[in-house]
């Protein structure tokens, strides 16, 4: 999710009508940027022992939920300024608490899914296929961007969805 928000700056910001270089203005484009990264690497060992008490599915049921609900509210920005940074900038801090729980407990379920024999090949393939989605969102990223920077963000509401109902449903 960073990378398709990385390569979507420009074109966020044009879009807002916000110049981030500005003085005053860059504190705005690190947390756009660092905002969802810290929020998940800061939460991420918590909600993991949160989902070992409470239920790693139903978490990550949960996580896929807030990630969707706000990356809805990402595309839903129609204003412009420095409200609209902010309303961006948490918007995606409550991203990254989705992501955090997305995260932490993806790893937890396979590891119970699978047994120790076919384990690291089912975490590689989760860790390969994480790294996919960054290569894949540089390159969506400056696609969408070019047509509308609210695509950016809208763009995760399918899978999202997709992703909440299967998760629901079959594990």
């Amino acid at each position: 999710n960073s990378s398709i928000v990385l390569i979507s700056l420009p074109a966020i910001f044009r879009g807002v009508k916000v110049d981030p270089l500005a003085p005053g203005n860059v504190s705005l484009l690190l947390w756009m940027l660092m905002g969802y990264m810290v929020v998940t690497a800061v939460l991420v060992v918590s909600l993991g022992r949160v989902g070992d008490m409470f239920g790693r599915v139903r978490m990550y049921n949960l996580g896929f939920l807030i990630f969707t609900v706000a990356s809805i509210g990402l595309s839903a920005v129609f204003f412009t300024g420095d409200g609209a940074a902010l309303t961006l900038i948490g918007l995606r801090i409550v991203q990254g608490v989705g992501g955090a729980l997305l995260m932490a407990n993806s790893a937890a379920i396979l590891t119970d899914a699978f047994p120790s024999n076919q384990r690291g090949m089912a975490l590689g393939i989760n860790v390969v296929a994480g790294i996919s989605g960054s290569f894949v969102g540089l390159v969506l990223g400056g696609l969408l961007s070019g047509v509308d920077w609210h695509l950016v963000f809208l763009v995760s509401v399918p899978i999202g969805l997709f992703g909440t109902v299967w998760a629901y449903l079959k594990l």
